[in-house]
């Protein structure tokens, strides 16, 4: 991987109205709070159900495949430090509204899908530690919680976020710690990690396991939406972008290891809220509601910066004339798009009913791999695009592979997954082509009384 510039030029991003103030390590903690999230908490014995003890295999492989589209976004993001977005690449590669609409609705389903899976995980055991009450209704009223948040108007800061990002790594340290410590004291079972469950083949289940295991890294993709607000993007995204990656993957392995070594994969792949379970079983004197606490706000955190997003993605579509005008409505006073918050938050509560944990998390790689393949082909058209500034480059294979890797992982995906994802693409094509029909039916209104 190489920066280029054109001979002559001078290592500068274009300018921006925006003030320029994301140094390279605030960008390393903004991008590892987004990948660092949720989602180990919720899904290590959903893994575990699929490669047993060999929580390592499918980590380091979604590392890898991860990997190869970030160097598309390295690319691209450094290459046009203002645009931010997949939709804005694809627009700029293709020049045809309906694929940018698909990319772009295909990010703003990912993220309602996610926001429910996170739900059903923020309403298993880590909240039984407090309330014992059914998941389902306590994932509707958590999400109603998240959108009322919402609707108030919250706004992280880079500092917020600093302090959420230390809160979720505290509790993945917390889980090797206890566990080295269960080790040292005679405990556990270290052979466990090389274990795949008997009736399976261990190349397949942990290519099965990967699309799992690939939920837990996305979240890079956000940090294209503030390119225009970083320092020197072409010499600092790459590093912050690689840098971030590398570190959620060795902490994830790590946390899967002492994971297999605590636990039995069968007693993992039981519990709602496996990081506890893993706690519990080190013998460490940890209360187990300091560690529930620490979960609960990791998916919590989650959960409502996913739903601020999409939200925002909701009515940012609809005043562009993508989606119906009405989601573009927002509160007088707190000027927060309240039809689209009320809108998301409906969709991700009724995905809650018909899908668990381990579904709407590969619906959202689901999503997400078209979202990718669409950004690694972007590359590849927009080679022929030259720039004025100094940008990274990544090597040609790169990006082929990334689209191959996407297409492996798709066809890993089951019957009802692509259900779900081509369920909520055609909900989103047709509102498109209904705000389109009422955009056309006013325009000709108007042409008809100038006339």
């Amino acid at each position: 991987m190489t920066s280029t510039t054109p001979a002559g030029q001078a290592d500068t991003a274009p300018a921006s109205k925006l003030k320029r103030s994301i140094t390279g390590p605030l960008l390393f903690l903004f991008i590892l709070g987004d990948v660092l999230g949720a989602g180990i908490y919720a899904l290590m014995g959903v893994l575990s159900a699929e490669v047993g003890g060999a929580l390592w295999a499918p980590l380091i492989l979604a590392l890898l495949l991860a990997l190869l589209t970030a160097g598309s976004y390295a690319e691209l993001v450094t290459k046009y430090p203002k645009a931010g977005g997949a939709a804005v690449f694809a627009e700029r590669a293709f020049k045809r509204p309906i694929i940018s609409f698909l990319v772009g609705f295909s990010m703003l389903a990912a993220g309602v899908v996610s926001a429910a899976g996170l739900s059903l995980a923020f309403a298993g055991e880590y909240l039984g530690t407090f309330l014992d009450v059914p998941a389902i209704p306590a994932a509707i009223v958590f999400l109603a919680l998240v959108g009322c948040l919402n609707a108030r108007g919250i706004r992280e800061s880079m500092g917020s976020n600093f302090v959420m990002t230390i809160i979720e790594l505290s509790g993945l340290v917390i889980v090797v710690v206890v566990v080295a410590i269960m080790l040292a004291n005679g405990g556990g079972d270290v052979s466990r990690i090389g274990e795949f469950p008997a009736d399976t083949v261990p190349a397949v289940a942990t290519l099965s396991a990967a699309i799992i295991a690939y939920y837990s890294f996305v979240g890079f993709e956000t940090s294209a939406n503030v390119a225009e607000e970083i320092k020197n993007p072409s010499k600092v995204y790459p590093l912050a972008l690689f840098g971030s990656l590398a570190t959620a993957g060795v902490v994830y392995i790590l946390v899967g290891l002492a994971s297999s070594i605590a636990l039995p994969p069968s007693e993992l792949a039981e519990s709602t809220g496996p990081l506890l379970a893993v706690v519990a079983a080190s013998g460490v004197g940890i209360p187990e509601w300091i560690f529930s606490i620490i979960a609960l706000v990791a998916v919590a955190n989650g959960a409502l910066l996913t739903m601020i997003m999409s939200s925002r993605l909701t009515y940012g579509m609809a005043e562009h004339g993508l989606l119906p005008s009405v989601l573009g409505k927002v509160l007088p006073k707190r000027k927060t798009p309240w039809v689209a918050i009320v809108a998301t938050t409906l969709v991700a509560m009724a995905l809650t009913l018909v899908g668990d944990v381990s579904t709407l998390a590969e619906t959202v790689v689901l999503l997400l791999l078209f979202v990718f393949i669409s950004t690694n082909v972007a590359v590849l058209v927009l080679r022929r695009d030259k720039v004025e500034h100094k940008h990274f480059k990544v090597w040609t294979f790169v990006p082929v592979l990334g689209v191959l890797s996407c297409i492996l992982l798709l066809t890993q995906q089951s019957g009802q997954v692509w259900l779900f994802g081509l369920l909520l693409l055609a909900g989103g094509v047709v509102l498109h082509f209904v705000a389109g029909a009422v955009r056309k039916k006013r325009a000709n209104e108007n042409s008809s009384r100038q006339a």
